[in-house]
């Protein structure tokens, strides 16, 4: 088996694979000459990759599901990418949207091929408006990054999956760290461009080992690239009678015991795959963005990440920016969307300040407005200030009896109105702040009872199911007009008109 063989193995099926292309091979366009005459580079290449090009396409199936596998072959001229290269990964992608059939790709490779110049060097731009136009029409692409990825194969194609994976200890980058040093003079850490540190940084979803990764492709595609099934019988939520003083609400949602989102999936969601980083090289760990099958449903969810015993978490303006990349995508693959709501309001220092916090929870605003499918939000515990309504907008709200919305935690406008937070339970009972209060509003649509922690959690994902399954087939330009006639009234005193 040649290691380009091998490397498609990782993810396709047993005698699935069929091959792509193999007509499509560089040629000698330059005359090319350095140590070596380019034309005997390639005649060498072949032999030792057995491998006609850097890049071997085709159609596969991984763990049942159709895809398009596009993988690097770094035994043919250290995988660069030159013009022949690159027409074979941008038919892949063509022929993938053609088909609607979703891509893995395996690249590794040391960039472009320099024998090729200039040539070789601006297919990048044809690669990458091919990968945007496969996205554009609702395309899943998964990039598993190898041991190397660099330059041009990087930046045009591996780095811009749906959801991007790499391997243990992969170096991934822009320029190898050889050139810079050769270039710079100076010394260059290595680690830095390592798939780990990369990961700490949002760079990749994950680090997967090759062993693990068929599985974890299939697990993305359960969601995305499968048929959604029957719409679940789901018990209809209880809904909430009596309405809970306020500050009683305030003091539940921080109870020690208090399930959070956590629960929530467990309980809820499947083929749960998380998201890392917020496109921009930032990643906050407490908000969890997620591709995932809600009660059979597949779904794209969002939350601030409560984990009890603490209150539910602060976001900063990478948070919120992880945020919008989950609500973009979900937009982008046609899926719904669900976001859950407990946080004890954005992060309050100068570094998310610095970071656009106030600008990244408005762009989160805007985003939720327009986006082209259902939206529910669940308002499940704490709702406190920008950090809250950056989650909330959607075409239909529900929320725990006992959960509240306020501009600011009670002890916070006690401390502005009373200059004490001594009197934040008078506050409280003073700003509409509950559930019920909510309803009558027309902020929340639905008030869910739960008796205990157990109850809570199974009636609200139950309450989510319906309301997923009252809006499914919608989507568009319709539900986004609805949407906006909705917010129009988001708020208004009961019986107001315009």
């Amino acid at each position: 088996m040649t290691a380009a063989a091998a490397l498609v193995a990782l993810v396709a099926d047993e005698g699935s694979f069929q091959p792509w292309d193999e007509d499509v091979v560089s040629a000698d366009p330059l005359g090319f000459l350095d140590t070596v005459a380019y034309s005997d580079r390639l005649v060498r290449a072949r032999a030792d990759a057995r491998t006609t090009e850097a890049v071997v396409t085709g159609r596969a199936t991984c763990r049942g599901h159709d895809v398009v596998v596009v993988a690097g072959a770094f035994a043919f001229l250290a995988g660069t990418q030159g013009v022949a290269a690159s027409e074979r990964v941008t038919r892949a992608f063509e022929r993938a949207r053609t088909l609607s059939l979703p891509i893995v790709a395996l690249p590794r490779s040391a960039g472009t091929r320099m024998q090729e110049g200039t040539p070789a060097f601006v297919q990048m731009a044809k690669i990458a408006a091919a990968v945007a136009e496969f996205r554009s029409a609702a395309g899943c692409y998964v990039s598993y990054l190898r041991d190397p990825t660099l330059g041009g194969v990087l930046a045009s194609w591996g780095a811009l999956g749906t959801v991007t994976f790499a391997e243990p200890g992969a170096l991934m980058g822009l320029t190898g760290p050889r050139v810079v040093e050769l270039l710079t003079g100076e010394p260059f850490p290595r680690s830095v461009m390592r798939a780990e540190h990369l990961h700490v940084h949002g760079v990749v979803d994950d680090v997967v080992a090759p062993e693990q990764v068929a599985e974890r492709v299939a697990r993305v595609l359960a969601v995305v690239a499968t048929p959604p099934a029957p719409w679940p019988a789901v018990v209809a939520a209880d809904v909430a009678v009596g309405e809970p003083p306020a500050w009683a609400c305030v003091e539940a949602t921080r109870a020690s015991e208090r399930p959070g989102v956590r629960e929530l999936f467990a309980r809820w969601a499947s083929d749960m795959t998380f998201l890392t980083g917020d496109g921009a090289g930032g990643d906050d760990k407490g908000c969890l963005v997620g591709l995932c099958r809600f009660a059979g449903v597949p779904a794209v969810v969002i939350s601030a990440d409560r984990r009890p015993p603490h209150r539910g978490a602060s976001l900063s303006a990478e948070g919120y920016r992880k945020a919008r990349r989950g609500m973009e995508l979900a937009g982008e693959l046609g899926l719904p969307l669900v976001t859950v709501i407990d946080t004890q309001g954005a992060q309050a220092n100068a570094r998310s300040e610095e970071g656009g916090l106030t600008r990244e929870i408005g762009r989160c605003l805007m985003t939720l407005s327009q986006l082209p499918v259902p939206t529910v939000s669940v308002l499940l515990g704490e709702g406190s200030g920008g950090g809250a309504i950056a989650l909330l907008p959607a075409d239909r709200t529900l929320a725990a009896q006992d959960a509240w919305l306020a501009p600011i935690a009670p002890e916070g406008a006690a401390a502005i109105l009373f200059r004490t937070a001594d009197e934040a339970p008078r506050l409280a009972a003073m700003q509409a702040i509950t559930a019920s209060q909510l309803q009558r509003r027309g902020i929340v649509d639905q008030v869910v009872a739960g008796s205990d922690a157990a109850h809570l959690v199974e009636r609200v994902g139950a309450a989510v199911a319906a309301e997923l399954g009252s809006l499914a087939g919608r989507g568009g330009a319709e539900l986004v007009a609805s949407r906006q006639s909705r917010l129009r009234r988001i708020g208004d005193a009961p019986g107001a008109t315009r």
